[in-house]
């Protein structure tokens, strides 16, 4: 396992990143966008290789969160993926136990949106229940087709939460979630 932030990855680092993104995300119909990519940078990655080459990932970024109106610093991850021929060997199990690790010590909460809701609630992740926004210049917009994929861990700092509360992002481009 290797942990670095952006601007240290290799360019080889970076191609072999794309190709497992590609990989993990073949459907034409949701690809994983340069969108996606620059929402994974400036944070921190997790890369576990096996062999000598990059299986899983997960990045960490900063973002702020509000929760019923209260602003709380969030590690959001973006980019977890693992190639296709190396899923169900544990890889993405063992990165995610080193983000959450990373969570508890550097945030006051986790958060994550995905449409694999059973993977993360065996590791302590849970669905966000409230309603879901942006925050625009023009204030914040309701965004409930991400209702149901957004998911948040606690961390030791993390204020008392109400799940069903409402939850909000900041704009970005791509998806804000």
């Amino acid at each position: 396992m290797r942990r670095l932030r952006t601007v240290s990855l290799s360019t080889r680092d970076i191609s072999t990143l794309r190709y497992l993104f590609e990989a993990a995300w073949p459907d034409p119909r949701d690809p994983f966008t340069e969108e996606d990519w620059e929402h994974s940078t400036g944070g921190v990655h997790f890369l576990l290789e096996d062999a000598g080459e990059i299986v899983s990932h997960a990045a960490v970024v900063e973002r702020e969160l509000h929760v019923a109106g209260t602003p709380i610093r969030t590690g959001y991850v973006e980019a977890m993926a693992t190639r296709p021929e190396h899923q169900r060997r544990g890889y993405g199990t063992a990165v995610m136990g080193e983000v959450n690790a990373y969570l508890d010590r550097s945030f006051r909460l986790g958060a994550l949106g995905t449409g694999e809701i059973g993977f993360y609630e065996r590791l302590g992740w849970q669905v966000w229940r409230g309603p879901t926004s942006v925050r625009t210049t023009d204030g914040e917009i309701r965004t409930p087709e991400d209702h149901g994929f957004v998911m948040v861990r606690t961390t030791p700092s993390s204020p008392a939460l109400d799940l069903s509360a409402p939850i909000s992002c900041d704009w970005r481009l791509g998806d804000v979630w």
